[in-house]
């Protein structure tokens, strides 16, 4: 979406939401669900996870609509476009049936169900994950390949390590330029050995949170923001739950808006964590989960993982955010609708809370949208 700002200058809007897990039980709701296999150690058949949504919330239709699991925010991105959307694909589109060892669990999605991504319009598919390789490096190419013929723009993954760090550029309608890196960091859970190096296919693996490391991620985006772009760096790190920053990730972000960067688009927590504005550059350190099949799993209420947000960010010619808005969702029978105004309460409050040692509010501006405020 472009508007002019007072200065004549043209903004740039971008969507932002965190791990899109279309495998696993919502790749078995869908028109063409794969093998439902699974080697989990309480669940052998990804219909399972398809009952405990059903016993949390009632029936799912099956098959469903392409659309289904977007829901009620099918309309919020249509509404902004043109608008920039970056998901980050936390799943391994193959047919592939080669288990990577080591790992608890694994997401894979029929490459016949890609339209269900495709429905909601993604611009930049972030690929660097801990779970993009769950089916070895021929589901990763398959993977690959399946975007690329679709014409869907990839960044975090590749087939070397050149094509794995290299900036995924989208050039919108409304005359801007926004280029999104995707890297990934051991702790999130990504195994060392996945690693894009020497001719083989991977992921652009952070070898570590040192200064040195993002002065070399920084450098790549003050390339880009000499090329006028809209700069965004988008991070697979950290743990699943906590609301706690770690102060490496902290100084990491930081210095990468230092060197140019505009968005840091971090996810991996599998629910919202604190924002920060920093020398006026929008930082998310945890988006939480989209899209996934985690309905029905107890044991971490108090951080109500139904909840859902995207985060729709206007930033102006020079990426410096102008605003900054907060859309939540719940997740319900997998799919998507708007969150109720008791979970929306609980948002606000929640990241208000967290968010104020970074400098920034977070306020309720209607029944169903949070605004930020940073100084």
């Amino acid at each position: 979406m472009g508007t002019e700002t007072r200065d004549g200058g043209r903004t740039t809007t971008v969507l932002l939401c965190g791990d899109v897990m279309l495998g696993r039980g919502v790749d078995q709701i869908l028109r063409h669900p794969g093998d439902p296999a699974l080697v989990e150690q309480s669940v052998r058949d990804a219909r399972g996870y398809v009952h405990l949504a059903e016993v949390a919330s009632g029936a799912i239709p099956r098959p469903v609509a392409d659309g289904w699991p977007w829901g009620e925010a099918l309309a919020e991105v249509a509404h902004a476009r043109p608008a920039v959307l970056v998901v980050n694909v936390e799943t391994s589109i193959t047919r592939a049936a080669e288990f990577a060892l080591g790992k608890a669990v694994h997401y894979r999605m029929s490459p016949a169900n890609l339209p269900c991504l495709l429905a909601v319009g993604p611009d930049v598919c972030v690929l660097a994950n801990n779970h993009v390789l769950d089916f070895g490096r021929s589901g990763l190419e398959e993977t690959l390949r399946t975007l690329e013929a679709a014409g869907v723009t990839t960044a975090g993954a590749g087939r070397d390590e050149q094509e794995a760090f290299a900036p995924a550029v989208v050039e919108t309608t409304a005359g801007s330029r926004v280029a999104v890196f995707g890297y990934c960091h051991s702790s999130s859970g990504v195994p060392r050995d996945w690693a894009a190096v020497d001719g083989r296919c991977g992921v652009a693996l952070l070898p570590d949170l040192s200064d040195r490391t993002a002065d070399e991620v920084g450098a790549r985006a003050h390339e880009e923001k000499r090329r006028g772009s809209v700069v965004v760096v988008s991070l697979h790190w950290g743990s699943n739950w906590g609301f706690r920053v770690p102060k490496a990730q902290t100084r990491f972000a930081r210095r990468l808006v230092e060197a140019g960067t505009d968005i840091v688009h971090g996810h991996s927590s599998h629910h919202p964590r604190p924002v920060e504005v920093y020398h006026g550059r929008f930082v998310a350190y945890g988006c939480g989960d989209f899209v996934n099949d985690y309905e029905g799993i107890g044991g971490y209420e108090e951080y109500h993982d139904e909840v859902r947000v995207l985060y729709r960010l206007t930033v102006g010619p020079d990426g410096a955010l102008a605003a900054a808005d907060l859309l939540p969702f719940r997740s319900r029978r997998l799919r998507l609708e708007r969150a109720d105004p008791e979970r929306v309460d609980w948002l606000q409050a929640a990241l208000d809370r967290e968010s104020r040692a970074y400098g920034v509010r977070v306020a309720r501006v209607s029944e169903d949208r949070l605004s930020l405020g940073w100084r």
